[in-house]
Formats: C-alpha cells, sequence, structure tokens
C-alpha cells in the first residue's frame, strides 16, 4: 500500500502539508461558513484574472486555505485546471505558486489527485524535476509523493518517464529533493509493473548513499530499506547490492539500529538473498557481522522479524538442516553452529554475549508470562488448564 500524503520526513518546513479536517484558528474562515462560499468565489474569479500577479496571489490564497482544511479542498476542486495551466507558464513565482497549491489541494482528497493528474499536471512537474531552481524542484518531488498516492495514478506517472528522473535526483538532488524522491519511488513501487522499470535505472547505489546518510530511525531509512527489499527480489537487484561498497553492510546496520519497520525490511532483504542462492549470498552477509542484530531481533523484533530473523540464522549455519537428533533446531544450536564458522575473535565474543543476553530477555518474558497467568487463574477452585488462552506473553 502506497505511502498516503505525508510530505517528507524532515526539512523544508515552509512547505509541510498538514492533514486535518477542521480549519486552521487564523482568521480563515471556516469551510462551512457563509462567507467561506464567497471567499472560494472570489478566489476562484482571481485565478482567471488576466493579472498574472492577482493569478499568483490567488494560488497563495488557495495553498494558505487549503493546508489545514479537507473542506476547502474539495471547495477548491474546481481550481485545479487554471492551477495546472499555471504550471506552463514561465514564471518560476507562478509556477511555484500554483505547484504548491497543487500539493495541498491533492493531500488526501483521491478526486484531486486524478484529476490533477488528468489535467496535465505530470508534464511540467517532470520537468521541475529537472530544474535547477532547489524550490521547484522540491515541490515537484513533494507533488510526486502525494499524487503517486493514488493506485490509479501509480502506472500513469511511471509510463510518463518519472522514475529516471527521481532517481536522478536522488544521485544528485539537494537533502530535501533526495528524501521526497525515495518516498515518491516507494509509493510507485507498491505497483506491481513499477519495480522493474526502478531497477533498470540502477538504483540501488543511490538507495545506500542515502542510506548512509540518513538517521537509521528515520522515514527516509525506513523506505529505502523497504525499497531495498523490494529490488532484492530480482537478481538485478541482488547484484547491485553486493558489488555496491558497504551495500550489505549498511542493511546490517539498520538490522541493529533501525526503527522497528526498518529492521523488519532489513533482515526481509537479507532473508531474500540467502533463499535465492544460499551457497552465493552466505559469506558476504555472515562478513558483515549480522548475528547479533539477528539474535536480538529474534525477542524484540516485530512478530515478522521475529520470524524471519529465525529462518535467516537457519540459513546462515554450516547446513541449513539438522545434522541429527542430537542437535535439534533450538537457537542455540543454530547460533553455536554459525560462529564456529566465523572468522575473528571479535564477531563471536559479541555473538556469544548476545546469546545469553537472549536467553536471560527471553527468560524473563517467560516468568512474567507465569505471573499474568496466576493473576488469571488466582480461585483454588480453578484447575491448571482453565487459565485463559488469551493472555499475551510480551
Amino acid at each position: 500500500m502506497g505511502m498516503e500524503d505525508s510530505g517528507s520526513s524532515g526539512g523544508s518546513s515552509h512547505r509541510r502539508v498538514v492533514s486535518a479536517t477542521s480549519d486552521a484558528d487564523d482568521g480563515t474562515p471556516r469551510a462551512s461558513s457563509p462567507s467561506a462560499s464567497s471567499t472560494v468565489t472570489q478566489t476562484l474569479m482571481l485565478l482567471e484574472s488576466d493579472d498574472p500577479n492577482l493569478r499568483v496571489q490567488a494560488a497563495k490564497d488557495i495553498r494558505r486555505l487549503t493546508k489545514t482544511s479537507q473542506r476547502y479542498r474539495r471547495h477548491f476542486s474546481g481550481a485545479v485546471g487554471p492551477l495546472v495551466d499555471m504550471l506552463h507558464c514561465g514564471c518560476a513565482d507562478a509556477n511555484e505558486a500554483a505547484l504548491a497549491a497543487i500539493l495541498n489541494l491533492a493531500v488526501k482528497d483521491e478526486t484531486n489527485k486524478i484529476n490533477i493528474i488528468h489535467a496535465g499536471a505530470l508534464k511540467p512537474i517532470i520537468r521541475f524535476l529537472q530544474s535547477e531552481n532547489v524550490t521547484l524542484q522540491e515541490y515537484a518531488a513533494a507533488a510526486l509523493i502525494t499524487l503517486s498516492a493514488s493506485s490509479v495514478n501509480k502506472p500513469i506517472i511511471s509510463a510518463s518517464g518519472a522514475i529516471p528522473f527521481l532517481v536522478d535526483i536522488l544521485r544528485n538532488g539537494g537533502s530535501q529533493a533526495r528524501t521526497d524522491a525515495v518516498l515518491a519511488l516507494y509509493n510507485l513501487s507498491t505497483h506491481p509493473d513499477n519495480l522493474s522499470l526502478i531497477l533498470q535505472t540502477e538504483p540501488i547505489p543511490p538507495l545506500i548513499s542515502l542510506l548512509n546518510s540518513s538517521k537509521r530511525s528515520s522515514k527516509t531509512a525506513e523506505k529505502c530499506t523497504a525499497l531495498i527489499e523490494s529490488l532484492v527480489s530480482f537478481d538485478e537487484g541482488r547484484r547491485m547490492l553486493t558489488s555496491e561498497e558497504g551495500g550489505i553492510l549498511a542493511v546490517v546496520e539498520i538490522l541493529e539500529s533501525g526503527s522497528l519497520q526498518s529492521r523488519e525490511h532489513a533482515v526481509g532483504a537479507l532473508l531474500k538473498m540467502c533463499q535465492s542462492d544460499r551457497s552465493k549470498y552466505r559469506e558476504p552477509i555472515l562478513r558483515e557481522g549480522v548475528i547479533p542484530g539477528l539474535l536480538e531481533l529474534t525477542v524484540q523484533g516485530t512478530a515478522k522479524s521475529q520470524l524471519k530473523a529465525q529462518s535467516l540464522l537457519k540459513l546462515l549455519r554450516d547446513s541449513p538442516y539438522p545434522r541429527s537428533e542430537l542437535q535439534p533446531d533450538t537457537l542455540e544450536n543454530i547460533v553455536c553452529n554459525i560462529m564456529s564458522q566465523i572468522d575473528g575473535e571479535d564477531q563471536t565474543g559479541k555473538a556469544k554475549q548476545m546469546l545469553s543476553e537472549m536467553v536471560k530477555v527471553s527468560m524473563e518474558q517467560s516468568l512474567r508470562h507465569l505471573q499474568q497467568r496466576a493473576l488469571v487463574c488466582t480461585p483454588a477452585d480453578l484447575p491448571i488448564n482453565s487459565c485463559s488462552p488469551e493472555v499475551p506473553s510480551k
């Protein structure tokens, strides 16, 4: 599912969009008030004026009024056509004002999103992606985040040729534009046909670069890792990640210290690689010291992360299958087997310490679970097996 209208995860607050259904308490007429209808009518008239300065002012007013009001976004749906026309003029001020207004109109409004594309906004937006005007480039990338949240728009945007320009921004754009570009690419990647188009642009190197320069707990890091997880489903994506210097290491570092969702994507990416060709990817993954992070995920990750971490640990050991009944598939046996194959005392010692801590955490969780069960089953006359199975373990 595509990311919905979140703008971006930092910087450039001058054009941040705030989603809300109530109007700001700044003197702006409430969208449901009688004066609001007059405001909308007058603003739409100015937008059609022959005076370019009045058109720019009208676009700025629409941007302001729709910033925090879902109702105003509906009331100003008729502004889409004139605003798109302003994108085609040669005045940078008019382009910026119109694009900012369009961005706000599209927030959480599916109809406006679709109408903006149908009105012809894509061609100038793609042109702005290539602009040397940093503000226009940022607005264009941010607009594509919002417009690509619509499942109807995803294939249209990719067919328009936007993907190579978004990846080019990943390589060469400013900080905010790069962040917005990766969010737009993530949205587009959720359409099945778009992943192969993204892969053709060789996006892994700039994704790794952005990942390394971003805060590991950030939304940017999360979307970079999610894209990498999707791209390594393809042989070419796996080849690019392993050939990129520090590529696997960057994913391992997110697995260790990213957000919960980022860590889930990171372990998912490594698991896909190992499942596709264990003999090829086992050693490169082990070399980057992945074991401690995997051990931690088995007890502290999301439910999906825990399962993926356990599956990856099994694939990383010397043999992917239990060697005998005397060495069953316990996590301790799996880890000990892997550690025996690792060169270097530092990694082995860290893995042993993590295993010890993991066992301690597991015991503490089991104790809390038993205490909870005891609280539920305090009456002495209740049989032992009457404890509620719905009490969660923590």
